[in-house]
């Protein structure tokens, strides 16, 4: 720094160059703090901007299947981008890619990446340096005549020797949080097939009982009439009144049923409660014959069972970052100053934490047991996948004996009807004998959805739980927000 004031020839050239140098760089703190404040400038114009994000003031829901997003991305990169085909009776696979690309609960997918992205690109910079500078300019009393100064520059250690293992935590974390999503979408795609079996064997349903209340309706109504004439036994028109009754309520039911079933569906497609759309018949997936080979896959297939092994990597990083942090933290840097003397000096700084108490010990046992939980969580989902598998199988073969079954009896049933409508026509049976016939048809055939509408169900199930047919990674569009 230079000396200002003085005597003698020392004084006078020093005073001499001082005239010749610009003013602002006649003491070195004025030129410090103006490099610092163009650092600053500099520093400032790389930093982020704030940008408003206005919230939505009306619902964004479709007005029919023309409104929906309908473009996949592309199988290979290069490939042309792929559309699901709305102008047909959409199948079920269909409807699934269809609610994945439309969920309204699915457009958080960029932002919760976004997130883990954020936590990926932290842990990826290291700590900035610490800077020190004071001046102390002299106001009287004896000593030289110089003004005082120092400055230092020191950066964390115990950060860098951290870097690697917390960054690949992060990197785990990030890729665990890729998993989770992936499977969110199986799950919403799961939901929506299921919820299209539903309504499309629900329609079948709907018809044979609404064909079986209107039998019962016609004969109630030709009952009471007769028992209006007196040609009629009282007593046996509370049976028929009663089974109308029945018939009525279970027809309610199911229509109720089935527009609670469209309403979800339209809930996941993002479309408005009342929109309607054919269902194709279902095109049921066989079931699986080389169980061992898949289940043997279903840790690197299924995306829950990959974001609890990518997890348990994270935490296990997590552990060795802890294991690192028990050493003592340490500061290294340098030290430049000067007295008012002119007595200049320099050298390293070096402190570190003495380890007599807190040795990380809290942080390493923290670590280690949610590394412990997540090794537990991890073979109890497996556990279960593996068992949910084997459970579906044999509930699937357990309904395709019974829907064997359910079949020839409705089929036998079906026969003994044209039976007794031909004998009603001859006049060797009433009414109310051709009605019971009739309705024990229906219920034969009620009885054979029911069982489709549960084996296609159970079969669907199988598909997810072995992480078959579903699309191996996200599909959720980028640009939602």
């Amino acid at each position: 720094m230079y000396r200002i004031g003085g005597s003698g020839p020392a004084a006078a050239r020093w005073d001499g160059a001082l005239a010749r140098r610009p003013a602002w760089s006649r003491c070195v703190p004025g030129r410090l703090a103006c490099l610092g404040a163009l650092a600053a400038a500099a520093l400032l114009g790389g930093c982020a901007t704030y940008h408003a994000l206005p919230l939505a003031r009306r619902a964004d829901l479709a007005a029919g299947l023309a409104g929906l997003r309908t473009e996949l991305p592309p199988l290979r990169p290069g490939a042309p981008p792929r559309r699901i085909n709305i102008d047909r009776p959409l199948q079920i696979d269909d409807i699934g890619l269809l609610a994945v690309l439309n969920d309204p609960a699915l457009r958080t997918e960029p932002g919760t990446l976004a997130e883990a992205e954020a936590g990926l690109e932290q842990a990826s910079i290291l700590p900035n340096p610490s800077a020190s500078l004071t001046y102390e300019a002299l106001l009287g009393g004896a000593g030289g005549v110089s003004p005082t100064w120092s400055a230092s520059l020191t950066q964390d250690v115990g950060s860098i020797l951290t870097y690697h293992t917390r960054v690949n935590a992060a990197r785990y974390a990030l890729g665990q949080v890729n998993a989770d999503l992936l499977w969110r979408e199986w799950q919403v795609a799961q939901q929506a097939r299921l919820l299209a079996l539903d309504l499309y064997w629900g329609r079948a349903s709907l018809r044979a009982s609404a064909r079986e209340a209107r039998l019962l309706d016609a004969e109630a109504r030709a009952a009471q009439a007769a028992a209006a004439s007196r040609s009629f036994d009282l007593t046996a028109l509370a049976p028929i009144l009663a089974a109308k009754a029945a018939a009525d309520q279970n027809l309610a039911s199911r229509t109720l049923a089935q527009l609670r079933a469209w309403q979800a569906l339209d809930a996941l497609l993002g479309l408005e409660p009342t929109v309607r759309f054919p269902i194709a018949p279902p095109a049921l997936p066989p079931l699986p014959s080389s169980l061992h080979t898949l289940i043997a896959h279903l840790p690197e297939r299924r995306p829950d069972l990959v974001a609890l092994r990518l997890g348990y990597r994270s935490a296990d990083e997590n552990v060795r970052t802890a294991i690192i942090g028990q050493f003592p933290a340490m500061v290294l840097g340098g030290q430049w100053d000067q007295d008012n003397t002119n007595t200049r000096a320099a050298g390293p700084i070096a402190s570190f934490g003495v380890p007599i108490f807190d040795r990380n010990q809290g942080q390493i046992a923290a670590a280690r047991a949610t590394r412990l939980v997540l090794h537990a969580q991890y073979q109890a989902r497996l556990d279960a996948a593996v068992g949910a598998v084997r459970g579906l199988l044999v509930q699937a073969r357990q309904l395709r004996r019974e829907l064997r079954q359910a079949s020839r009896s409705a089929a036998a049933a079906e026969r003994l009807a044209r039976s007794a409508r031909g004998a009603y026509a001859r006049g060797d049976i009433d009414e109310r004998a051709l009605t019971n016939y009739l309705t024990a048809s229906l219920e034969r055939r009620l009885e054979v959805n029911r069982l489709e509408r549960t084996l296609a169900a159970a079969r669907v199930a199988i598909t997810l739980e072995l992480g078959l047919g579903l699309p191996q990674v996200r599909i959720v569009p980028a640009a939602q927000k």
